[in-house]
C-alpha cells in the first residue's frame, strides 16, 4: 500500500493500536489484536512511532524496511518507543495520559547513486525527503518531519552525520544515501 493511501479510519486504528500496546504493557489495557480486520494493513509495512509530552521528544523508535505486517509493525514500534529507546527511561504509567502519539509509514527506501555532498543537498526535498546515510558500519536517519526542526539541507545533513556518529564536516566517497518518503498523522 502506498504511504499516501490511508484513509482517516485505517489511520485511526493504527494510533488505537499503538496507543493500546503500549497501555497493555503498563498493565492499563487489554493487548493489540495480533491480527488486523483490515487487509491493508495486513500487508508490509515500515513505520516509526514518535512520542511526545508537552511537544518534546518522549521516544522514537522504527523500521526503515518492510518485514512485516504494518499493524504489527505499529505495535511493535510503540512498545519499543515507550520502553526500548536508549535516549530515555521507560515510560511510566503517569506519563501513559500525558503522550501524543505520532506515526509515520515510510515509503521503500531508494538509494542514490554515489553522488558528492553538494549533489545530496542540492537532490534533498526539504519537507518531503526522509534520509538514511550509510559510511561502513555506522547508519542513521532523520524522518522528514525532522526538516521541522532542520529546515536548511546543510543542517539537516550536518546533523545527521553527527547522529551516524561522523564528524559534522565528514564526507567521503564510501558513503551511501537512501532517500524515503512518509505518511505522518498523530492524534488530535
Amino acid at each position: 500500500m502506498a504511504a499516501s493511501a490511508f484513509t482517516d479510519s485505517q489511520q485511526q486504528q493504527l494510533l488505537q493500536l499503538a496507543r493500546q500496546a503500549i497501555a497493555s504493557d503498563l498493565g492499563e489495557a487489554d493487548a493489540p489484536a495480533e491480527s488486523s480486520d483490515d487487509p491493508e494493513l495486513n500487508h508490509p509495512g515500515a513505520s516509526f512511532v514518535t512520542l511526545k509530552i508537552d511537544h518534546q521528544l518522549r521516544g522514537c523508535i522504527g523500521t526503515l524496511e518492510a518485514h512485516q505486517p504494518l499493524h504489527l509493525d505499529v505495535i511493535h514500534n510503540a512498545r519499543a518507543a515507550a520502553f526500548s529507546d536508549p535516549r530515555f527511561a521507560p515510560l511510566s504509567k503517569p506519563e501513559l495520559n500525558q503522550i501524543h502519539i505520532d506515526i509515520s509509514v515510510l515509503t521503500d527506501p531508494e538509494p542514490l547513486p554515489p553522488i558528492t555532498e553538494e549533489q545530496l543537498l542540492a537532490t534533498l526535498r526539504p519537507g518531503i525527503d526522509g534520509l538514511i546515510l550509510k559510511e561502513g558500519a555506522r547508519r542513521a536517519t532523520f524522518l522528514p518531519s525532522v526538516w521541522e526542526s532542520l529546515s536548511q539541507p546543510e543542517d539537516f545533513v550536518r546533523e545527521l552525520k553527527r547522529k551516524a556518529g561522523l564528524p559534522a564536516n565528514y564526507w567521503s566517497d564510501s558513503i551511501r544515501c537512501d532517500i524515503y518518503q512518509a505518511h505522518c498523522f498523530s492524534e488530535t
